[in-house]
């Protein structure tokens, strides 16, 4: 698992402007180490990058502690590229997939 900072860029695999699949008008873009949900920027620290069974995930991390239940609940934290393609990001209150735009 690589540990990033947040001004190196996502993956090329996750970089662009994503709809998901169950509401075309609700967004995700990647830009960068920019990540933009829903039309608000997720506001992290840093990044966990893992390519493992040949998904490839990235977990959004901030650096205090105290806030980190709040983050995880009103913020996407984890985001995945499956093997056929598919973008998935989710945090502990819901889940998308996500298809490119």
């Amino acid at each position: 698992m690589e540990h990033v900072g947040r001004n190196v860029p996502l993956p090329a695999e996750m970089q662009g402007r994503w709809t998901d699949v169950e509401d075309p008008s609700s967004e995700l873009i990647i830009e960068g180490g920019e990540v933009i949900c829903f039309g608000q920027p997720v506001a992290y620290d840093y990044k966990l990058i893992d390519a493992d069974d040949c998904a490839l995930t990235v977990s959004l991390k901030i650096n205090n502690q105290t806030n980190e239940d709040t983050f995880q609940r009103t913020n996407i934290t984890e985001l995945v590229i499956t093997p056929e393609g598919d973008l998935h990001a989710y945090n502990v209150k819901f889940a998308s997939r996500f298809e490119q735009a």
